[in-house]
C-alpha cells in the first residue's frame, strides 16, 4: 500500500484539512482505503487512540516535511511549545531486550536520531521485548536492505519491520525546523548566531522582526549555556564601534566572560566590540611575534591582540578611544597578569600614532644595529576606517632612516566590495601613503563579512621615504 503514491497524494490534496490534529488514526486509514480498496492488514498499531497527521510522509524518503512540526504553528509569534506536538508513523523492529544493544550497534546507520528522542522504547504488550525505532529516510517503504537483513538473521531477529506511531514534541525538533515551520513560507530562516559567553547574538532580517522574541526563546532553549539572546538593532557606525541591541529572551545581563586561544576576557557586550569570528586572525598575527618584539595596537578593544602578545613576552602599547574598552582592557591585563608589559592609552588613533608611537620609534629605531633582534609591528584593526589613518605615517619621523630590516611592519585591516579585493585595498593604501607597495606588501583574506564584502589584512613594511622626513641642510 505504501508504494501507492497516488493514494497518498490524493489524501494530502483532498483531505489535508480534515486530517489535521483532530483526526484520529483509524479514520485517516479508512479514508485512504476508500481510494486504494484495501486496508493494510499487517499494520501494527503500537500506540492506540493517539492523534495522527499526514501519514503519507513516511513513504517519501526524501520528503523534507517528514520532521516538520504541526502545520498549525505557522505564524506563531508567542512560543507555545505544546502546539508543536505531532505523530508520525515510523518503521520499528521488535527485538528481545537482551540483544537490544547488539541490534543498535549493527543498525546504527538506520536508527532514528532526533534531539531528545529515545531510540529504544518498551513494548506495552510484551515486557521482554523492545521496539528499536528506525529512520524512515533510511528504511524506505518499511523494508530493510539485504545487508541489514543478513545481520539481523545472524542475531536471530526476524527482519520484519512494523510500523510505530511516534509522537514528536517541541524537544525533538531542531531550532531550524521550528523556525522554518513558524515563519511564513518562502522567507529566509536565521538559526545561526554568534556566541559570546552566555550571550547569543543574532542579526535578524526585517521580515523576522515580528517573530524576534519567539526566535530568541527557541535559540535559548536549543543551546545549553545560553541564558541571554540579543539582536543588533543598528549597524556599527558609532564612534566607539559598539551597537544598540535588544534583549529578545533570557536575563538582561550583558557582562560576560569569553575564552579565546586559551586566554580569558571579560567585557560588557553592550558597550565594547567583540567578534568571536576573529579568533583565528588574532592568533595568526600574534604568531608572527617573537619575545622582545614591540607591538603597537592602535584600536585595541579589550585586548585580543595585546594580551596574547604580552603573553609572548612582547612589549605592548595598546590604545582605544572607547573609555569602556579602555577600562576592560586594563581589567583583562590584570586578569591575565600581563599588566606589567602593556602600556594602555585612551586616545584617538591619530593622536596615539603621533604621540606614544612616534616617541617610542624615535627612541628605539636609531639604536638598532645591523644585527638587530627587535621587530616593530603596528596593528590597525578598524576595517571601516583604518586605511584612512595611513597618512599619519608620512614623515612621521625626522632624521636618517634606520636599516631597511628594522622598519615597522603595519597590519592594516579593511573592507572591500571590489571584484578584486586584494588589489582594491592595496591601491587605496597606496593612494593614502603616496607611494607604491608593489612587491612590498602581502594581502590576507580574513573572512567574508556579507555577500560581495570581504575583510582583508594588508601587511607591509613602511617604506623609508614615507616614514622619514630628512632634515634640511
Amino acid at each position: 500500500l505504501w508504494s501507492l503514491g497516488y493514494c497518498a497524494r490524493l489524501l494530502k490534496t483532498n483531505h489535508f484539512r480534515t486530517a489535521a490534529s483532530n483526526t484520529s488514526f483509524p479514520a485517516v486509514w479508512m479514508l485512504l482505503a476508500q481510494h486504494s480498496g484495501t486496508i493494510p492488514g499487517l499494520f501494527v498499531v503500537v500506540k492506540k487512540n493517539t492523534l495522527f497527521t499526514m501519514p503519507e510522509t513516511v513513504e517519501d524518503k526524501t520528503n523534507p516535511e517528514l520532521y516538520l512540526p504541526h502545520p498549525g504553528v505557522r505564524g506563531m509569534t508567542l512560543l507555545n511549545r505544546e502546539a508543536f506536538k505531532r505523530t508520525l508513523v515510523v518503521p520499528a523492529l521488535k527485538v528481545k531486550k537482551e540483544i537490544v544493544h547488539s541490534v543498535l550497534k549493527a543498525l546504527k546507520r538506520s536508527v532514528l536520531q532526533r534531539p531528545g528522542l529515545k531510540r529504544v522504547v518498551e513494548d506495552p504488550e510484551d515486557e521482554g521485548s523492545r521496539f528499536v525505532i528506525l529512520d524512515p529516510h533510511k528504511v524506505p517503504e518499511f523494508s530493510l536492505g539485504e545487508s541489514e537483513q543478513q545481520v539481523l538473521k545472524e542475531l536471530g531477529v526476524p527482519p520484519e519491520v512494523c510500523q510505530y506511531q511516534l509522537e514528536l514534541s517541541y524537544e525533538n525538533f531542531k531550532s531550524e525546523e521550528i523556525l522554518r515551520a513558524v515563519l511564513p513560507e518562502g522567507q529566509e530562516v536565521t538559526s545561526g548566531f554568534s556566541r559570546v559567553g552566555h550571550i547569543a547574538h543574532l542579526n535578524l532580517r526585517d521580515h523576522q522582526l515580528p517573530y524576534r522574541h519567539l526566535i530568541g526563546q527557541v535559540i535559548m532553549d536549543k543551546n545549553p549555556g545560553v541564558t541571554c539572546v540579543v539582536n543588533k538593532t543598528n549597524i556599527i557606525d558609532s564612534t566607539y564601534r559598539n551597537f544598540e541591541m535588544e534583549v529578545l529572551a533570557g536575563e538582561n545581563n550583558l557582562v560576560t566572560k569569553v575564552k579565546e586561544n586559551n586566554i580569558s576576557y571579560e567585557l560588557d557586550f553592550s558597550k565594547v566590540y567583540w567578534n568571536p569570528r576573529l579568533s583565528t586572525e588574532h592568533g595568526r598575527i600574534v604568531g608572527l611575534l617573537r619575545a622582545g618584539d614591540v607591538l603597537f595596537d592602535v584600536f585595541a578593544g579589550v585586548g585580543p591582540f595585546a594580551i596574547p602578545a604580552a603573553k609572548r613576552r612582547c612589549q605592548v602599547f595598546a590604545n582605544d578611544l572607547n573609555p569602556d574598552s579602555y577600562s576592560w582592557l586594563l581589567h583583562n591585563c590584570r586578569l591575565n597578569k600581563v599588566h606589567a608589559r602593556v602600556k594602555a592609552f585612551n586616545m584617538d588613533g591619530r593622536a596615539f600614532l603621533r604621540g606614544p608611537v612616534r616617541e617610542e620609534l624615535s627612541k628605539e629605531l636609531p639604536l638598532l644595529g645591523e644585527e638587530h633582534k627587535t621587530a616593530f609591528h603596528i596593528v590597525m584593526n578598524l576595517p571601516a576606517l583604518a586605511v584612512e589613518f595611513l597618512d599619519v605615517f608620512r614623515h612621521l619621523l625626522v632624521g636618517e632612516p634606520c636599516s631597511p630590516a628594522g622598519l615597522p611592519t603595519v597590519h592594516c585591516y579593511g573592507f572591500s566590495k571590489h571584484s578584486d579585493p586584494a588589489r582594491d585595498i592595496q591601491e587605496r593604501a597606496e593612494a593614502v601613503l603616496g607611494t607604491s607597495l608593489a612587491g612590498r606588501c602581502s594581502t590576507f583574506l580574513v573572512r567574508n563579512v556579507a555577500p560581495n564584502k570581504e575583510m582583508l589584512c594588508l601587511s607591509f613594511q613602511i617604506p623609508a621615504d614615507v616614514l622619514y622626513k630628512r632634515p634640511c641642510p
